[in-house]
């Protein structure tokens, strides 16, 4: 049986791994089974997988253009619960965690969505437009069916709601590194070791960094001071173009990069 994302994080965390956690738009042409074998062949401790929705509030250019693609194409939730399922039956091993907004998962039913999530085989579920002060049954349907709701942590959350979500995330806390949405920087932003370093005493869930880690050097600078972190929009950048292999290419000196980061904190 697949390890679920809290426990294959937090193993890995208590082993001073550092932890890589590539992502893939679900529906986008190309992202099938295969690419996220890839992922995990490329050094993936886990992957996410995004369900597409008309209104990506956190998302930046490249992984809007990836969403309006995929649903333009017809892409359901059911869709991307058959490509995780795919992906196990092709021999993917690693833990998946879920992307989606709030409005899917309410379309679908919390309790029909979670059940799907853990029928297909992935075991988190990220809703970025969800606050964890009007998530608590959203929170407690995810305990009940051992899925790892993982939650935002942003630059400007008041200490109040870094100790709300340090009591309630599971898997990871996303520490989101910067203002704004995803996509490309230049520089890695220092707001992401001040959200790391305001969670660190108040937590032993993994902190992870996303948003913003666009080459494998900004990778293992985050990891200096993270948990691990989560790329996207390079890896979704690649595949846009239709290159899965500058896509695995790049997961790759992705993978390396945390890899030699591990036990360097």
């Amino acid at each position: 049986m697949t390890e679920s994302l809290a426990a294959a994080l937090q193993r890995l965390h208590g082993a001073g791994g550092k932890a890589f956690v590539p992502y893939a738009t679900a529906g986008l042409d190309g992202v099938d089974a295969a690419l996220l074998v890839g992922y995990e062949s490329a050094g993936a401790h886990a992957v996410e997988v995004g369900i597409p929705f008309s209104d990506p509030v956190m998302d930046g250019p490249v992984i809007q253009e990836a969403s309006g693609r995929a649903l333009e194409s017809g892409t359901t939730p059911a869709d991307a619960f058959a490509l995780v399922q795919a992906a196990r039956e092709a021999g993917l091993s690693v833990p998946v965690a879920f992307m989606t907004y709030l409005n899917p998962v309410l379309a679908e039913g919390v309790e029909a969505f979670l059940d799907a999530t853990t029928g297909c085989g992935a075991s988190g579920v990220i809703v970025p437009d969800l606050p964890v002060d009007e998530a608590g049954a959203w929170l407690a349907a995810c305990r009940a069916r051992d899925v790892a709701p993982v939650l935002l942590a942003a630059p400007n959350s008041t200490p109040e709601r870094l100790a709300a979500i340090a009591g309630s995330a599971a898997g990871f806390v996303y520490c989101v590194s910067t203002f704004g949405v995803t996509g490309a920087r230049h520089e890695l932003s220092t707001s992401a070791e001040a959200v790391v370093g305001a969670l660190r005493p108040i937590t032993e869930t993994p902190l992870l960094v996303g948003v913003g880690i666009s080459t494998p050097e900004q990778a293992a600078r985050a990891c200096g001071f993270a948990d691990g972190v989560v790329v996207g929009s390079a890896l979704v950048e690649a595949m846009l173009a239709g290159d899965r292999e500058e896509t695995l290419s790049r997961a790759r000196a992705f993978g390396a990069a945390v890899d030699g980061a591990s036990g360097q904190e």
